[in-house]
């Protein structure tokens, strides 16, 4: 007996595996993105009330009809989009199961996908399992920018669809309203999807949040994917959403449904009153993740990293080439057993043997005290490697 030849094609999460590795040696976990602070209060109580209240059955498979409502009412506030809480919105257990869903639902075998590099570790998975053919455009150094003949060049009559990640992880890249334009250009051209992850869409320290829903001709081939995992702190909920044409929504939902049936119906309650939170909410977000980067930027310079200060998501990719000869992966094993920081290896947002060597990456959605304290044992780490 043997497992399906798909599974050999990519490993389990390096990410997860960081975590595992922090946990067995004690080390702070700057691999994982989640948050070591609570979640907002009202979140919490709102769960807890909809548990007592016996709402504890299974939800409509693709969301109660108060989340799906309150996420519809929030992106028209936010974005202006007309978006029908019955026909639009599909809630998921989280943003990487809304992703893999609409692979899916709207990818067929042999169908190209284009994906930035470097990109979130789980993009190439959803590929595979699909069958697709990810087609990569890197993105440039220093700055993480699209150039624009490569992306003209990657558009090709197999092209199915392109993944928009911005604010992007694990670069913290935010992208031009020149360059969404561009995406928007050639995806109209082509006639090609456009799945965006916005999930980061309120965690930004420059630019602006541009959904590309919004262009002109991309209404009806944009899926946007988001989730309520980074803005409210509750990555253990697994509540994510897709928004979509109706056409597209009826295959993700079918696709929903025989993953996993539904996402858990007292959070999703509780979800509904999160995504009414006003404006000032997430101006607090921003400026109080906007602290916890400037104090994880000032420890990476001070422990002899570079990098490019992300304009948005809670990442740093760091170059660490001045510090060691050693790999991503033996690198950022070292740090974490012997000096007590856990990264993620940068060759894991990379296609196999084609970047990041050199690059690791740090979560900064810890307390103040938990990146003072990371500070603090990268401090002397020149004189250690």
């Amino acid at each position: 007996m043997t497992t399906a030849r798909r599974t050999n094609t990519f490993t389990e999460s390096v990410i997860r595996e960081m975590t595992r590795i922090a946990n067995e040696h004690g080390a702070l976990n700057l691999a994982q993105g989640m948050p070591d602070f609570p979640m907002p209060k009202p979140m919490k109580d709102a769960a807890c009330t909809a548990i007592h209240a016996d709402i504890n059955q299974y939800a409509i498979t693709w969301g109660t009809p108060s989340l799906r409502l309150a996420i519809a009412g929030k992106y028209r506030r936010w974005y202006g989009m007309d978006v029908d809480p019955e026909r639009n919105v599909t809630v998921t257990c989280g943003a990487t199961e809304a992703m893999v869903s609409v692979f899916l639902a709207l990818v067929n075998p042999g169908d190209e996908v284009i994906v930035f590099e470097p990109y979130y570790e789980n993009y190439g998975p959803d590929a595979i399992l699909s069958e697709a053919t990810p087609v990569f455009v890197p993105l440039e150094q220093p700055g993480w920018g699209i150039d624009e003949e490569k992306l003209r060049a990657a558009f090709t009559s197999k092209t199915k669809a392109i993944i928009v990640n911005t604010p992007h992880n694990p670069t913290g890249r935010v992208f031009t309203r020149d360059e969404i334009s561009l995406i928007a250009e050639l995806c109209v051209k082509h006639d090609v999807y456009a799945f965006t992850d916005e999930i980061y869409e309120h965690i930004r320290y420059a630019g602006d949040h541009h959904a590309l829903a919004t262009w002109p001709g991309m209404a009806e081939r944009t899926i946007t994917i988001s989730g309520l995992s980074k803005t409210f702190s509750c990555t253990g909920w697994r509540l994510g959403y897709a928004i979509a044409p109706e056409a597209e929504s009826v295959a993700i939902r079918k696709v929903h449904d025989f993953l996993t049936v539904g996402a858990p119906a007292p959070l999703q309650e509780a979800g509904a009153i999160g995504m009414a939170f006003d404006a000032d909410y997430y101006n607090r977000l921003s400026l109080d993740y906007r602290a916890r980067r400037d104090i994880m930027c000032d420890a990476l310079r001070e422990g002899g990293f570079t990098f490019t200060v992300p304009e948005g998501a809670y990442y740093v990719l760091a170059d660490f080439s001045q510090l060691s000869d050693l790999g991503d992966v033996e690198f950022a094993k070292w740090l974490t057993k012997d000096v007590g920081v856990a990264p993620v290896p940068g060759s894991s947002f990379f296609r196999a043997g084609d970047g990041g060597s050199k690059l690791v990456r740090f979560a900064f959605c810890k307390k103040h005290d938990t990146l003072i304290a990371a500070g603090e044992r990268l401090a002397n780490l020149q004189a250690r490697v």
